[in-house]
């Protein structure tokens, strides 16, 4: 468990924008997944491309349930690793460039896997083993949902990867994995708990046609956020992923999984101008710090580029983010054109901004300011960044 340093500075004296997390908001997201899955004995390999951050991945790994992590870049598993993580999933379709560096993690002593859905690639992967006199450890992408990659359960493909992999005396066939995307297009509880099922099934069915067909395939990694706060049982399965689940957004809050009050990163803002004609407040909160994600625009509620919030984290009516340029946030209302509450909106002073996807937000800057349930600045924790 990480403790927080003695800084308690107020966030007046913070320059926008910048990236706050709720500390406890954090600490009851991260309990509330490590709950149910101990409640369903099952074991969780969190996705820390979200976080970036070793302190937000140490509190992960304290509450409970966790072996290993899940990595969407080759620069955060050298960051991780290097940080003491050495069980780690590289949750992208390999291509063959990067394999030298997965070697050379590999020969350093980290545990590293990689994913793949091509017979190609497959072959590509063996060659590239033998070559280096390195083990590769490799897992199946499957296509669980039609959402992107990924190979179907009951494509003849599978078995032929499997084989290639299998027969290499130079790689290791770890087992099957897939991400159900398609979760985040889900509206209701009974259509999200479909797709969980649908997840789980469709993977534990390819590992068992691996397995009837005399090759080892011993895990079975699934999820997402909104299909691991769903699922009821996790018979046959060995692992599930999830990594926005630590900090919620608007999205998530969309689907249901999460309420708003749930979301522990806002992006400080200090109101720039005020244009009454337009009914527009503006601020230093463009798309450079809030990111261009609209992923609310297809939702029931859109936030626009994100939903406003007073500096104490409560929320300023109905406004939002309506607009946004490389650093301009337009705030107005979004279901209504009665003036702007310009008083609660002053000139220079603080707004907090939910974000639409917590890891696209995340991604624009280098540290988050870490806040206690007082709104008080108590660290500073670093993240890495790039590929």
């Amino acid at each position: 468990m990480t403790h927080p340093g003695t800084d308690t500075r107020s966030l007046s004296d913070l320059t926008t924008p910048c990236l706050l997390l709720d500390l406890q908001r954090m600490r009851k997201n991260i309990d509330r997944l490590a709950s149910h899955m101990a409640s369903l004995s099952g074991t969780l390999r969190p996705h820390v491309k979200t976080n970036k951050c070793i302190q937000v991945t140490q509190e992960i790994i304290a509450a409970g349930q966790v072996n290993g992590i899940t990595v969407s870049t080759l620069q955060e598993a050298e960051y991780f690793f290097a940080h003491g993580c050495s069980d780690i999933l590289y949750a992208v379709g390999i291509v063959p460039a990067k394999l030298p560096a997965v070697a050379d993690l590999t020969r350093r002593g980290c545990h590293l896997k990689i994913v793949l859905d091509s017979v190609e690639i497959a072959e590509a992967v063996v060659a590239d083993a033998e070559k280096r006199q390195v083990t590769h450890r490799v897992m199946i992408e499957l296509d669980s949902d039609g959402h992107r990659s990924g190979v179907r359960f009951d494509d003849d493909r599978l078995l032929d990867i499997a084989r290639i992999i299998a027969d290499s005396p130079d790689c290791e066939l770890v087992g099957v994995m897939t991400h159900a995307g398609e979760s985040y297009h889900c509206r209701d509880a009974q259509s999200l708990l479909a797709l969980a099922r649908q997840e789980r099934d469709t993977s534990i069915a390819a590992a068992e046609r691996i397995r009837a067909a005399g090759i080892a395939c011993p895990v079975v990694s699934i999820g997402s956020t909104p299909t691991a706060l769903a699922i009821d049982h996790l018979n046959g399965v060995t692992e599930v992923r999830a990594g926005v689940y630590v900090f919620f957004d608007l999205v998530m809050a969309g689907i249901g999984v999460c309420d708003t009050s749930e979301i522990a990163l806002s992006v400080l803002v200090s109101v720039s101008g005020h244009q009454k004609e337009r009914n527009l407040t503006i601020t230093d909160g463009g798309w450079m710090a809030l990111s261009r994600d609209r992923g609310t625009r297809g939702q029931a509620v859109d936030y626009g580029y994100g939903a406003v919030l007073d500096s104490e984290s409560r929320p300023v009516e109905d406004l939002v983010v309506s607009g946004a340029s490389q650093e301009h946030g337009m705030i107005s209302r979004r279901a209504s054109v009665s003036p702007l509450p310009y008083e609660q909106l002053p000139l220079g002073g603080l707004l907090r901004i939910l974000p639409n996807h917590a890891c696209a937000t995340a991604a624009q800057f280098d540290e988050f300011v870490v806040v206690d349930d007082n709104n008080r600045v108590i660290d500073r924790w670093s993240r890495t960044r790039g590929w």
